[in-house]
């Protein structure tokens, strides 16, 4: 196990610009294909808007984590695995929530939302499937330990 003091984290800090870009590509990417999917039930720009929320909310999710909750854990894996897979599972639950406040308020009410456990797990997944593409190019992820 390591000791806390061996590790140093370094704060993650990207431009607002790289953030908002990526962040907004996924979500005009993935609210296309929700519409799509949803047969003229709900409109594109509310599509991208309810993306968004994982979207960008993830970002912020992350970033939380690794600059706020991961200095302050012990620097053994299964600290760091077990206060970040929860922290993905609330903010998932919270996401969710979010997206159905923003759905009602356009006046789209999707069926199937009334389980509030299934956007932490939804969530969970959707933040692993980045780390696995982290992870094939050798860059700090979920999956090493370093990201």
């Amino acid at each position: 196990m390591t000791p806390v003091s061996s590790v140093t984290w370094h704060s993650f800090k990207e431009p607002l610009r790289v953030t908002l870009a990526r962040t907004l590509t996924i979500a005009v990417v993935v609210g296309v294909v929700f519409a799509w999917l949803s047969r003229g039930n709900i409109g594109l720009p509310v599509a991208i808007l309810l993306a968004l929320w994982p979207s960008l909310g993830g970002h912020v999710v992350e970033v939380f984590f690794l600059n706020q909750i991961r200095p302050r854990l012990s620097a053994a894996r299964l600290p760091q695995m077990t206060a970040r897979i929860g922290l993905w599972f609330l903010a998932g639950v919270v996401l969710l929530l979010c997206m159905r406040l923003t759905a009602a308020l356009a006046g789209f009410h999707p069926p199937g939302w009334s389980a509030w456990w299934v956007g932490g797990i939804a969530f969970i997944g959707i933040e692993l499937v980045p780390h696995l593409f982290l992870q094939l190019r050798g860059r700090p992820s979920f999956y090493n330990g370093r990201g």
